[in-house]
This record gives C-alpha cells, sequence and structure tokens, in this order.
C-alpha cells in the first residue's frame, strides 16, 4: 500500500505484460459471497479462502487464469502470504521482486494521494501497513513482512518516481539476460 508497486506494474504493461493481481481473486470470491469490495472486507475474504482452500489459493487461481490465457508475459501484484510465493516460483522463469519504502512515507504518500478507499489518519494508515505484515494475523492471513524475506530482489522506493524506474529497470535487465 502506497509503495509504488503500480508504477512497477505500468512499466511492465509498456513493455508488453499482461496484469493480474491477487486481489482480483479475492474480489471474484467477495461477489460471489455478496461481500461489499471494502479493504477490510477483502482482507477478511482472502483470509477466508486461505483458511479453507490453503494459503496459496490466490496464487493457485492468478496461474490457473495465467496459463489459460495464451499469453507468455505476466506480473502478478498483491503478493500478502509466503505460500502465494511458492505457488508462483513453481512455474518456470518466476522473477519475486519487493519494494520497500519507510512506513513514514507510506503515510505521507497515501495521505497526499487522497484515495476515497484510503484511510485518512496517519494512526490507521499505520494499523493497516502493520496488519499487511503481519501483526495479529494468522499464518495463512496477510504475512507481507515474511514475504518480503522470501524475494528475489528487494527495491527501495524512498525518493523520485525517476529512481524507482532506473533501480527497476536495472533489476529487470539483470535477470532478462
Amino acid at each position: 500500500m502506497g509503495c509504488g508497486k503500480g508504477e512497477i506494474v505500468n512499466i511492465l504493461n509498456k513493455m508488453g505484460f499482461e496484469y493480474i493481481t491477487l486481489s482480483m481473486m479475492v474480489r471474484e470470491e467477495a461477489r460471489k459471497r455478496g461481500v461489499p469490495e471494502e479493504r477490510e472486507h477483502l482482507m477478511e475474504v482472502g483470509n477466508s479462502m486461505r483458511k479453507a482452500e490453503g494459503a496459496g489459493v490466490l496464487a493457485l487461481r492468478a496461474a490457473e487464469k495465467i496459463k489459460s490465457s495464451g499469453h507468455d508475459k505476466w506480473v502478478v501484484d498483491g503478493i500478502r502470504n509466503p505460500a502465494e510465493i511458492d505457488e508462483l516460483k513453481k512455474e518456470n522463469d518466476v522473477y519475486i521482486f519487493g519494494v520497500h519504502t519507510d512506513k513514514d512515507i507510506l503515510v505521507n504518500r497515501i495521505l497526499s494521494r487522497n484515495r476515497e478507499s484510503d484511510a485518512k489518519e496517519k494512526s490507521e494508515i499505520l494499523r493497516k501497513i502493520e496488519r499487511e505484515w503481519g501483526k495479529d494475523e494468522p499464518e495463512d492471513g496477510q504475512q507481507v513482512g515474511k514475504c518480503m524475506q522470501k524475494v528475489d530482489f528487494t527495491i527501495t522506493n524512498e525518493g523520485a518516481l525517476e529512481d524507482l524506474q532506473k533501480n527497476f529497470m536495472d533489476y529487470y535487465n539483470k535477470i532478462k539476460k
């Protein structure tokens, strides 16, 4: 939330990558259940899906959509549990990278982007960030902190957009070889 992963998705889209986010799998399930598509409700739906079908269920569902698409270049966004990384890594040529940003910078970005769905108070934003990182979450819940320990590469995004773009392209060009 607010780290800049969407900016990297934009770069990859321009390079011909298709885009899927694991939250799309959660949104589909929320619609089936008649649950409002608000962040807190979606987190609960995602957690219940992981509990019922295994912690990697969202990645499995995304992988099914990817395989049936016929397209070979994809970017998967919204990984929140290490089992999702494990599922995605079962395929060939999968690279997982994380984007890290200091919490104070995240808070300022979230407040300044002024999205209707975002919290408006610093304390509430910090609570949501901590939950995503695994605070008070079950093993099959939100565990971004543990995910960051399993990535192939971490990009720190605490500066200008151009810095993020350059850092990502440096990484991309290394793996493309």
